[in-house]
């Protein structure tokens, strides 16, 4: 729409920024109109923090121009080309770029187009939100015709899409697209042409965060299913609250809702038949044993002799034996049985529901670590069961490897669990991820989707120490 230069105030000896209306629009009477307007908006709002500062409206040649302060840090677009930015560091740029567009909207004033080319940095790293070209101001003529689209598609709102007015909610709606791209490093509805993404704003599902950034604290779904909601009315009341709840949950404080990679059931109630079985072996030969030593007493008691031999049940015979030696084998037979029991009803089972609620709870936490060693052993105690718990399992201890970096073994545990549970999308999501990170074959597993859980390395991975 317009040319920028840096030019000199020779009056006050300062640099500023001069932005002039493109040649071929300063014919147009809308963009001339739209022009004027920008410089009316940003001139309202030239006493607020973090927005870009009005000098001067004026015009050179028939082209109107606007002089503005000159900000010689860039903008969070170029920052964002260069690296992944420090959390720290976004949630900054975001609270500032969160105050000023609250100001707007309180002054009635709608930006339409905030995107990071249009947060600009001065030299100490703060953001300034610029460039109100399209931004609409209660009380003023609307200048966009119905059902034209103005702004960038990869930061529209749904209703902006779909070439409705845009509100305050709209300006929400792309700072969190803004947020959303800041903590992950890439926007949530990506797109081959501007039509595409344009479209997936008013269709596609809202992504998970963990599906791009395993790192990321899983409470982080909640903030952007609200501030990215298709429905307006859904999104947080201010920039500011977006924001917060952001920090909220990135600095550990308890989150508004918990949102889960994976479906945790209850556990089911195990039966174990054998131990039944051999306690009434146990109490069956005791019983035995017993009424052998009575039947010897008896023997001796009515003087029988020595030579007496018994023959009991399953054709156990005792030896013959005085009162004293039954007294003493009958004792050492009780407490042989004693110990017996004791050794049997003293083994732990191992829940390995339990383990995975509690290894996904450290998950929760963004524990990725600590939540290892509890998943690595519910998925040896569930192996071979077969059931949803051994699935999430499964997905939960591939996703916690791959969140601490470790490539061994994820693609083997995503087999299993998809094996048993049937296609997920987050399951695809993290192989998808995994391929990204990991070169196939680097960690001698097999490719992804061969061998469904016997991928090499996978036991291997499931036993070592994490």
């Amino acid at each position: 729409m317009g040319e920028v230069y840096r030019a000199t105030d020779t009056a006050l000896e300062r640099t500023v920024a001069v932005k002039v209306l493109s040649d071929r629009y300063a014919r147009q009477d809308d963009a001339r109109a739209r022009f004027r307007r920008e410089a009316l908006a940003a001139a309202r709002l030239s006493a607020t923090p973090n927005v870009v500062t009005v000098f001067d409206v004026a015009e050179h040649d028939g082209r109107p121009l606007i002089v503005m302060e000159y900000l010689e840090g860039g903008s969070v677009y170029e920052r964002l080309r260069a690296g992944r930015i420090p959390r720290g560091q976004a949630l900054t740029w975001l609270e500032q770029a969160a105050d000023a567009l609250d100001r707007a909207h309180a002054n009635g004033i709608v930006h339409r187009d905030v995107k990071p080319a249009n947060l600009l940095l001065d030299r100490d790293g703060n953001v300034h939100v610029s460039d109100f070209g399209i931004a609409s101001a209660s009380g003023a003529d609307m200048l966009t015709e119905p059902g034209t689209v103005l702004g960038t598609a990869g930061y529209l709102s749904p209703e902006q899409a779909r070439g409705e007015p845009a509100t305050s909610a709209s300006d929400r709606y792309s700072l969190a697209v803004v947020a959303f791209e800041l903590l992950t490093g890439r926007r949530p509805f990506g797109g081959d042409t501007p039509t595409t993404e344009a479209f997936a704003h008013i269709h596609a599902s809202i992504p998970r965060v963990g599906g791009v950034d395993p790192t990321l604290p899983l409470a982080l779904d909640s903030v952007f299913d609200s501030a990215l909601a298709k429905d307006p009315s859904q999104r947080p009341g201010t920039a500011r609250e977006l924001v917060r709840r952001l920090r909220e949950v990135l600095d550990d404080a308890p989150p508004v809702t918990v949102a889960a990679p994976t479906k945790v059931l209850e556990p089911q109630p195990r039966v174990v038949r054998t131990r039944q079985v051999v306690r009434r072996e146990h109490h069956a030969r005791r019983q035995r044993g017993r009424l052998a030593a009575l039947v010897a007493l008896i023997l001796l008691g009515l003087g029988l002799g020595t030579a007496a031999l018994v023959t009991v049940g399953d054709g156990f015979s005792p030896p013959q034996t005085s009162a004293q030696d039954t007294r003493r084998s009958e004792a050492a037979s009780a407490s042989q049985d004693m110990t017996t029991q004791e050794t049997t009803t003293s083994e732990p089972e191992v829940d390995g529901a339990a383990l995975n609620r509690d290894g996904f709870a450290r998950m929760q936490a963004g524990d990725f670590a600590g939540a290892l060693p509890l998943l690595r052993e519910a998925v040896l105690a569930l192996k071979g069961s077969n059931t949803l718990d051994e699935a999430y399992a499964s997905y939960n201890l591939a996703y916690s490897r791959f969140a601490v970096s470790r490539c061994d073994g994820v693609v083997g545990l995503l087999d299993r669990s998809e094996r048993i549970q049937g296609y997920r999308s987050e399951i695809d999501e993290l192989r998808r991820q995994w391929e990204k990170r990991c070169a196939p074959g680097e960690d001698g597993e097999a490719a992804p989707g061969n061998g469904h859980g016997k991928a090499k390395g996978h036991d291997k991975g499931d036993g070592e120490d994490g």
